[in-house]
C-alpha cells in the first residue's frame, strides 16, 4: 500500500524526495507553497545546488465553494500536455518536465527562472502590454495548427474529454445552465456542440492567470484538461477572462476592448468563428454564475454580467469584433465596492 503524500508539509516533502532518488540523503531544500490554483497542491522546490522544481499533485476535491470533484489522474494528462506542448510550441513555452508519480499523482517540472511575473496580476494592475496580448493569440493559433499537422498520433493519445468534461463542460456549462434558466437551452446546445467539434489540441485553460511573462516573452501553464477537441473552446475562454477586466475595471476599459480586439486579431482567421462568439458568451455566463466565478467580480458584477449576456443572446452577434463593442458598451457600470 502507497504511504499518503501531502506535498504541501515541508517535512513528508522532503522525506519523499530523497526515498526516490530525487535528493542526496543529507541535502536540505527550501519548499514553498505556490498559491492561485483551486484544482492542485503545487510547491515550489529550491534546492542547494540553485536549481528550482515546481512540484504539482492533484486533488479530489477542488478548492471552491461548492462540491466539485475529478479523478486525481488528471495530473498525468498535464504531464503528457507539457512533454508534447515543448514540441509543438516555441523554445521555451513551457516549463521542462522532469519527472512523474503515478502512485502519489504528481509531477514536477523546472520552475521558470526569476524574474517573471504573473499575466493576470500585470493585467488587473493596468499593464496591457500589447506585445503580450499579441503573442497570446500567435501562441494559441501555433497550439491548434501544430497539433492538426500531427494529427495521426494527437487525436488517438488525447482522446480521452473526462478530465475537460468535468473541469470545463459541467462547472461551466451545465452547470451555469441550472442556474440561469434563461441561458438553459444554449449552454445546452452549446455542451453538445462542443463535443460534435473536435479538430485540434485544445488546452482547455487557455487564460492570463496561466501565464508568466519573463523577458518579455510568455511561458504556459497548467495543462490538466488538454485534449483533442474544438479550438473554439480556447478563444472563447480566453476572450471572456479579458471582456471580464474590461467589465470590472471602468478606468481600463477601453484599454482591455482594444486588447481582446487585438488577441482576436494576432489569432488571425480561425475559420469557426461563430463557435468562438458561442463559447465567449457562455463563458462569460460561467465566470460569473458557474461552480468557478472569478474572485475579483462581487456580487452585483456578476449579477451585472448575467444580465448584459442575456441581452446579447437576445440578438446574438454574429462576428467576435461585434461582441466585444457590444459587450463592452453596455450598461457595465462597475461598482467595485
Amino acid at each position: 500500500m502507497k504511504r499518503a503524500l501531502d506535498i504541501e508539509q515541508p517535512a513528508q516533502l522532503t522525506d519523499y524526495l530523497r526515498e526516490c532518488g530525487h535528493l542526496a540523503p543529507d541535502e536540505q531544500v527550501q519548499a514553498r507553497v505556490l498559491t492561485g490554483g483551486v484544482s492542485n497542491r503545487t510547491v515550489l522546490v529550491e534546492r542547494q545546488n540553485g536549481e528550482a522544481w515546481v512540484l504539482k499533485q492533484a486533488l479530489t476535491k477542488l478548492r471552491v465553494p461548492t462540491p466539485w470533484f475529478s479523478s486525481p489522474e488528471r495530473v498525468h494528462r498535464e504531464a503528457l500536455g507539457l512533454r508534447w506542448l515543448s514540441r509543438l510550441l516555441p523554445a521555451d513555452s513551457v516549463p521542462d518536465f522532469l519527472f512523474e508519480d503515478y502512485d502519489h499523482d504528481l509531477f514536477a517540472m523546472r520552475a521558470v527562472p526569476e524574474p517573471h511575473s504573473n499575466w493576470k496580476q500585470l493585467l488587473l494592475s493596468g499593464e496591457i502590454a500589447p506585445n503580450c496580448v499579441t503573442e497570446f493569440g500567435r501562441l494559441l493559433r501555433t497550439l491548434h495548427e501544430s497539433s492538426r499537422r500531427n494529427r495521426s498520433e494527437l487525436e488517438t493519445l488525447f482522446s480521452d474529454t473526462t478530465f475537460f468534461e468535468a473541469l470545463r463542460l459541467e462547472p461551466y456549462y451545465s452547470y451555469t445552465a441550472g442556474q440561469i434558466p434563461g441561458a438553459r437551452s444554449f449552454l445546452e446546445a452549446l455542451v453538445q456542440e462542443t463535443q460534435a467539434n473536435r479538430t485540434s489540441l485544445v488546452h482547455g485553460d487557455y487564460s492570463p492567470k496561466n501565464i508568466l511573462v519573463r523577458n518579455g516573452r510568455l511561458v504556459l501553464l497548467d495543462h490538466e484538461v488538454i485534449h483533442w477537441g474544438d479550438p473554439a473552446f480556447d478563444l472563447g475562454f480566453s476572450l471572456a477572462h479579458l471582456l471580464s477586466k474590461a467589465h470590472w475595471l471602468v478606468s481600463l476599459r477601453t484599454r482591455f476592448r482594444e486588447a481582446a480586439a487585438l488577441y482576436w486579431l494576432s489569432y488571425g482567421d480561425a475559420g469557426f468563428e461563430a463557435r468562438a462568439v458561442r463559447h465567449t458568451l457562455g463563458c462569460l455566463l460561467a465566470r460569473a454564475a458557474g461552480r468557478s466565478p472569478l474572485e475579483y467580480l462581487n456580487e452585483k458584477a456578476r449579477t451585472r454580467q448575467v444580465a448584459v449576456v442575456l441581452r446579447l443572446l437576445a440578438r446574438p452577434p454574429a462576428r467576435v469584433l461585434d461582441l466585444i463593442e457590444r459587450f463592452c458598451s453596455s450598461d457595465l457600470t462597475a461598482s467595485q465596492g
